[in-house]
């Protein structure tokens, strides 16, 4: 059988088509249809590739931008002159005490500046290397601090160590071009008590910060008789050390002489560098005596660790001489930097000169210091007037001149950035603990300041606004240069740009808005106009980032970002960015937060940019609305008034049953239990978090009161006294405690390492808020004056008593006090906010 053919049912089978026959119009037509479909496919897939890249270089690019705006500075020109800090501009401020880490030391207000400064060890003593240089709470110092301190020209210092004190003098002298000449004196005596006259060494030195040249100049074999050197800001320059004398009119002592002629690679390196030179072989053999050896500079061996691998330091070296003098108590040294533009110099501002000068500066001092606060004439004791001095003198003497870079992140940066360099001329809350600069610190600073030196202020702030970003962020703890780095731990550099810190300069603007409206004719308050007018662009945009960045879920509210997100860690996640840490807020950290204390601040700053705007003839009007709006009692009420603990309380995801508690670690059965992890103190919610009032009674809870947005004659006015005054809540005889005594995370640890900190301390800045607000409400018409009287009164009086008191017993101003007792505690010295107390003795607010 052949194989089987296809049957054709209609018809018979069409002819195949010759080779010359063209298809059919119909079949050319699906052709082409078939054709031009796949062109619109592949057009529309170039066009969506073409699309995908345009959108992902895009997308790149925005990201690009929107990562480069946390390090972009601010377009609109600085508040100060790229030359502001200069000798030639500002010449009497040029030099000064701007070195607080260190216990004593000076340097100019520029940004490599040649740095001196002053280390000293006692000799033969008990303990190996007692070296002191920076400001430490572990050298146990019975007290230290200034005396007095203009701010300019002057200062006296007194540091007790154990058995003997130094009083570390300096003045200041204007020739030539270069900020003029200053000289140090050294006075040491030995205590009452010491069984015998102690033998001191007090090594003096000058570093170059990469810039500059310095050359020992030595005669009689080891004695530095002098340090000449030549910088760009200084020119040439001679630092001279005149040899210990007994006294003022006495003869020369004995003495015994060393240095040290190196290099440092870093300013926070030259105690190490001491250390690490330090050498025994050298004999002290006073003429009736004993001889001994003693420790003393000699060659620098950097030190040899074999096992450790670390990166090579890169940075340029600086000179580095050190100038030793060991010597018994008592006696006095001099040291006399001379500038070499200064030609017409009339004498050597040493010895008689120099204690003539200090007497004329000391009488100035005290008479400016009773015209400013009159602390006399209100009748306090000699006693009382001393401490003011030094509250004052040590926040001006704690001034410091910074300059370097933050390290700043946002969301769009994958690894932090450096911020462009940068000077920073600021108070620092402690010379020991926290020698840089804190923004809602120095609003506070600048409370005081500026009844003393308007300019002060002014520079102060100007620097502060002039670190702001395009965005209209500041970062909050400048950490500027290696020196302020070292003293920080490592968590805490990076600066986040989403964080917000109190607006505090506020505070200090309305000082200076009030000042210049109650006299505008005054020679200090004329420069004030022009500064708010250089100042009101930057002003603006840090305003307005407040009030987008860190508003609240609902219309004119508002709320912190940057809480710790550690929720299993924490029993209260803290909130740095409000200043108050671990007061409590939200037991679970939510968006749908809402904070009483930076709806206040932003009621606050709101009014102060109306006032400044209507000053300078800016429009204003956009300011006070939100100025009425915030201020309105009704919208407070709605938002933040608690009927369950009657007082104002922030809102949020809460609950108050949680606890630290052991967390639990399984050993399996015959394992060791020292190869496990060691059991940590967890948090427990013991019952679930739900939207409600956070209540917790304290400092938070009196803001509507404390920023005077609380009407006089609001019922809430009421409550809020009656909460201060209840000694089982806030009240104490020492000042108003940071949490009710009645709640239940009073006095309780955030974490088995973190001690309370605003959970039942005194502080000293809330408490001057507090007392100012009773003053306004006391002189202001109400149903509550009488009662506002009363309390101001006695509040007033418990503090400065206990501050003083505590000043006398220990020696130091403290960064708060405790409540059951009164006694200072935390870093010290603080005189920051704590000097703040000066103001309350002088009643001005």
């Amino acid at each position: 059988m052949g194989r089987q053919r296809k049957r054709v049912v209609t018809g018979e089978a069409a002819p195949p088509p010759r080779k010359d026959e063209k298809p059919s119009a119909f079949h050319r037509k699906e052709k082409k249809k078939k054709v031009d479909i796949g062109k619109v496919f592949i057009n529309i897939s170039i066009g969506l590739c073409i699309f995908s890249l345009i959108w992902f270089f895009y997308a790149l690019y925005m990201r690009s931008g929107l990562a480069k705006r946390v390090v972009t500075l601010h377009p609109s020109p600085p508040v100060l002159d790229a030359n502001s800090s200069s000798a030639k501009v500002s010449p009497a401020r040029f030099w000064g005490s701007y070195r607080p880490q260190v216990y004593f030391g000076m340097k100019t207000r520029s940004p490599r500046s040649i740095v001196t400064g002053m280390m000293w060890m006692r000799q033969f003593s008990d303990v190996d290397v007692n070296l002191r240089h920076t400001c430490e709470q572990g050298d146990r110092l019975q007290g230290y601090g200034w005396l007095m301190h203009d701010g300019i020209t002057f200062g006296v210092q007194e540091i007790r160590d154990n058995d003997f004190t130094l009083t570390t003098e300096f003045v200041k002298r204007m020739g030539g071009d270069h900020g003029g000449d200053w000289t140090w004196r050294i006075t040491a005596k030995q205590h009452s008590s010491a069984p015998q006259a102690p033998v001191i060494s007090l090594m003096f030195y000058a570093a170059a910060d990469t810039q500059g040249s310095l050359e020992a100049q030595v005669e009689e074999r080891n004695r530095l008789a002098s340090i000449t050197g030549f910088s760009e800001e200084l020119g040439n320059f001679k630092i001279t050390f005149r040899k210990p004398v007994t006294g003022e009119l006495s003869g020369a002592k004995y003495a015994s002489y060393n240095y040290l002629q190196t290099k440092s690679p870093g300013l926070e390196k030259l105690t190490d560098i001491v250390k690490h030179s330090l050498n025994r072989r050298f004999v002290y053999s006073p003429p009736s005596g004993e001889k001994r050896h003693y420790i003393a500079v000699d060659t620098y061996k950097p030190p040899h660790h074999p096992n450790q691998q670390k990166p090579a330091d890169t940075r340029k070296e600086g000179d580095f001489v050190v100038y030793q003098v060991t010597v018994q108590t008592p006696f006095q040294i001099e040291v006399l930097f001379e500038s070499g533009s200064f030609h017409n110099r009339p004498n050597q501002l040493v010895g008689s000169i120099m204690t003539q000068e200090l007497e004329k500066r000391k009488a100035e001092f005290d008479a400016r210091f009773e015209k400013t606060f009159g602390l006399e004439s209100k009748g306090f004791s000699q006693a009382h007037v001393k401490f003011g001095k030094a509250a004052l003198s040590n926040m001006l003497g704690g001034m410091g001149y910074f300059y370097g870079q933050s390290v700043v992140q946002s969301v769009y940066n994958e690894y932090p950035l450096l911020y462009p360099e940068g000077a920073l001329f600021t108070a620092v809350p402690s010379r020991s603990f926290f020698p840089r600069g804190f923004l809602w610190d120095e609003g506070f600073h600048q409370l005081l300041l500026s009844k003393w030196d308007p300019q002060v202020t002014r520079e102060a702030i100007a620097h502060w606004i002039d670190l702001i970003n395009i965005e209209g962020w500041i970062p909050r703890e400048q950490i500027l240069g290696d020196e302020a780095r070292s003293k920080v731990p490592a968590e805490f550099v990076v600066q986040h740009n989403e964080n917000a810190n109190p607006p505090t300069l506020f505070l200090a603007l309305q000082e200076l808005i009030e000042q210049f409206s109650s006299n505008p004719e005054k020679v200090e308050t004329q420069l004030t106009l022009p500064f708010l007018r250089r100042l009101f662009p930057r002003l603006k945009t840090w305003f307005e980032w407040y009030n987008t960045t860190q508003k609240g879920p609902r219309p004119n509210s508002y709320r912190w970002r940057g809480r710790d997100k550690d929720t299993n860690l924490f029993l209260n996640p803290k909130t740095l960015t409000s200043g108050l840490d671990d007061y409590p807020r939200a037991s679970h950290p939510s968006a749908e937060e809402r904070h009483v204390d930076l709806h206040c601040w932003m009621a606050l700053s709101s009014g102060i940019m109306a006032s400044i705007a209507q000053l300078l003839g800016e429009p204003h009007q956009d300011y006070e609305l939100s100025h009425q709006v915030l201020s309105d009692n009704n919208l407070l009420n709605e938002l933040h008034w608690s009927e369950q603990l009657r007082a104002f309380s922030d809102w949020g995801n809460h609950t108050q049953m949680v606890a630290l508690q052991k967390e639990k670690v399984y050993v399996p059965p015959g394992q060791p239990r020292h190869q496990f992890p060691v059991a940590r103190l967890v948090r427990s919610v013991l019952r679930p978090p739900k939207p409600q009032y956070v209540n917790a009674l304290g400092y938070v809870s009196l803001f509507p009161f404390l920023l005077h947005i609380l009407s006089p004659d609001s019922p809430k006015l009421e409550h809020i006294l009656r909460d201060m005054r209840d000694s089982n809540k806030l009240w104490t005889p020492y000042g108003l405690r940071s949490l009710s005594k009645a709640d239940k995370l009073y006095m309780q640890r955030n974490t088995e390492h973190d001690a309370p900190y605003w959970r039942g301390p005194i502080w000293i800045n809330i408490n001057y808020l507090a007392v100012r607000a009773l003053h306004h409400y006391s002189n202001t018409e109400g149903p509550y004056q009488e009662k506002a009287t009363a309390l101001y009164e006695e509040l007033r009086t418990n503090i400065i008593d206990n501050v003083y008191r505590q000043y006398i017993e220990t020696g130091y101003i403290w960064e708060q006090y405790s409540d059951s007792s009164g006694r200072g505690q935390g870093s010290h010295p603080f005189t920051g906010w704590s000097a703040l107390t000066v103001l309350m003795m002088a009643e001005q607010y």
